[in-house]
């Protein structure tokens, strides 16, 4: 992605104590860690669900995903990810439905971060649900996990240094995005979201292709509710347009043939 990214690298601990031009180019550096990765396939993941059961990234195919690490001894950080994310779920099952994504919270301190530990985070911060895995890993599948999806942490004094990052998967198992921040407004997540799973599973030319693409240009967020809505106005504005259009069009072909004709003659 070409964008210019002004995203801080947000951290639990203080993990860049020296120079700031030394923190600015660790900051650059996850940055750039983390947009290399789009476009990238996640596959050959597994790891152990809060009831003990394994999970495997593959069963996450057909919709999209979003994906966390976070590790559950952090105060302040990582819990304030869960809870802005916990609050972007609920838009978002709100316009396209509960079971329309999931969502997969890894915990990456793997000697504390056992499925009791993450079944009591997600409950503190009213986090998970059907459709929400908090799930415990091998330090080596978390790394790799790490790796596969551009997350940088490491470890400092008392804690973690690591980017706020939610990274947005698509319906093949494919990088489609990255949100960055502890804090964000729920279109941060919706919009991604929105572009999957309205954005091109159809054929456009199929009635429920046209149905989704005007449903992607058309679900709007209202910031004085916190909620999208379908906009009628745009569609009665795309029809009005395609009319004058045809209007337009049926003139010139008459004066066409009128000048034919004439012509002709």
């Amino acid at each position: 992605m070409t964008r210019k990214l002004l995203i801080p690298l947000i951290v639990c601990q203080t993990l860049f104590s020296a120079a700031n031009a030394v923190s600015a180019e660790k900051e650059e550096q996850a940055i750039r860690q983390s947009q290399g990765v789009i476009g990238d396939a996640v596959s050959g993941f597994s790891f152990t669900n809060v009831d003990g059961t394994k999970i495997d990234i593959e069963q996450f195919r057909g919709k999209p995903l979003l994906a966390t690490l976070i590790y559950t001894s952090c105060a302040d950080v990582c819990p304030v990810i869960i809870e802005s994310l916990a609050t972007a779920t609920e838009v978002a099952e709100d316009t396209f439905g509960p079971d329309s994504f999931n969502i997969i919270t890894v915990g990456f301190d793997t000697r504390i971060d056992t499925p009791d530990r993450m079944r009591s985070f997600a409950r503190a911060h009213s986090a998970g649900g059907e459709n929400w895995y908090f799930v415990a890993s091998t330090a080596d599948m978390a790394d790799r996990f790490a790796t596969a999806i551009g997350f940088d942490y490491q470890a400092s004094a008392g804690g973690f240094g690591h980017p706020a990052q939610v990274t947005v998967i698509d319906q093949d198992g494919k990088i489609f995005s990255q949100v960055y921040g502890s804090l964000f407004d729920p279109p941060a997540i919706v919009d991604p979201l929105k572009s999957l799973i309205f954005g091109g599973e159809r054929p456009v030319f199929s009635l429920a292709g046209l149905g989704d693409r005007i449903k992607l240009f058309c679900t709007v967020y209202d910031p004085r509710t916190g909620r999208y809505y379908f906009d009628y106005s745009i569609v009665y504005s795309i029809a009005v347009g395609a009319l004058c259009l045809l209007g337009i069009l049926f003139f010139l072909v008459r004066e066409a043939r009128k000048t034919f004709r004439a012509g002709g003659a």
